[in-house]
């Protein structure tokens, strides 16, 4: 019953969308809703960047301290001086108390302003002032020119801005981000979420998949919960058919048995693509507010939301119309639809 092919006018912009996102190396995830109640996540690569399996850790996080003179992971796209500074972002953040999440954010806004570069005066091509890992100026109070040349002091003072914003924690990597920074390009930061991630489940053994209200005890994200990575589950419940198994080796998701009228929630901050119905019996399009059957194909009721890094969530088979609409913003864990 889950199918990555639309073929309703109000669909096709998705399935557009839907093929850019994996040709650019992008992640496709399908949640269905069977009818008779369940749910179906779809994965089409992975969650955590471009590195190659055997630098990411596992786990929700070694409880280490991070080193940043130590030795250094291997990381597809960034050199060693990269992946030091991203320690010393994370090495800042531990010695502060601050949560995984915060750690996120913070390689992410570094990889927006530096690519994670301690990036001295460029004379011509500055900003204005601005210098180092987060590209603060002087001019505008975040210190000398001397202390700004250091990285840990940067990391501290981006942090202690980040304390000040009202549910930090919560917001949209980008939204928290520039709410600090200020910067001319608030929606540049949401791009390297999925590599900030990767960087740091690397160097402290998996902690972006922590919860984010966790800051010492580095447990697993559970139902309900958001990692620090910005994801979470989107429903609780038994998974009751899996990804292209033997015996349905076409079925493209992962579903999820639950009862009729079990809220959905976005499995993470992004943007609403489609909210539409999809259900055909013998081709002939057909009303999603009824129950399917064996002859019934298409999502029924469904959402498409795109998130950083080129990840799509689908959620289909819906009982009934979504409570989103194409365009509209949404954050981790909001309620989709039932």
């Amino acid at each position: 019953m889950t199918e990555l092919a639309t073929s309703s006018a109000t669909a096709r912009p998705a399935r557009r969308a839907l093929r850019r996102g994996v040709i650019a190396g992008g992640v496709v995830l399908v949640l269905c809703l069977l009818c008779v109640g369940g749910t179906t996540l779809s994965l089409l690569g992975g969650l955590l960047g471009r590195a190659p399996a055997s630098t990411l850790a596992f786990g929700c996080g070694n409880g280490r301290i991070v080193d940043p003179a130590g030795p250094m992971p291997s990381l597809s796209g960034l050199v060693e001086q990269q992946v030091r500074d991203a320690a010393i972002i994370i090495k800042v953040g531990q010695d502060m108390k601050f949560p995984p999440r915060g750690w996120v954010i913070g390689i992410a806004t570094a990889l927006q302003e530096s690519r994670l570069f301690n990036l001295g005066d460029l004379g011509s091509h500055n900003d204005h002032d601005s210098i180092g890992l987060f590209q603060q100026r002087p001019s505008a109070g975040w210190g000398t020119p001397a202390q700004l040349s250091d990285p840990a002091y940067q990391s501290r003072k981006f942090f202690e801005k980040l304390l000040t914003i009202a549910n930090w924690q919560i917001l949209p990597l980008t939204v928290a981000a520039q709410r600090v920074q200020i910067s001319a390009f608030p929606n540049a930061y949401a791009k390297h979420e999925p590599l900030a991630a990767t960087i740091v489940d690397a160097l402290t053994g998996g902690a972006s998949r922590a919860a984010v209200e966790v800051a010492a005890a580095l447990q697993c994200a559970v139902a309900g919960q958001i990692a620090a990575s910005g994801w979470t589950v989107p429903l609780k419940g038994p998974i009751t058919s899996g990804f292209r198994p033997p015996s349905r080796p076409t079925h493209n998701g992962v579903d999820i048995g639950a009862p009729k009228g079990t809220a959905i929630h976005a499995a993470a901050s992004g943007v609403v693509l489609v909210a539409a119905c999809q259900a055909r019996i013998a081709n002939q399009p057909i009303s999603c507010d009824r129950d399917g059957g064996l002859f019934v194909s298409g999502c029924g009721w469904y959402v498409d939301v795109l998130h950083a890094g080129n990840v799509i969530t689908r959620y289909c088979h819906q009982m009934v119309r979504p409570y989103v609409t194409p365009g509209q913003s949404v954050v981790a864990g909001q309620v989709l639809g039932l």
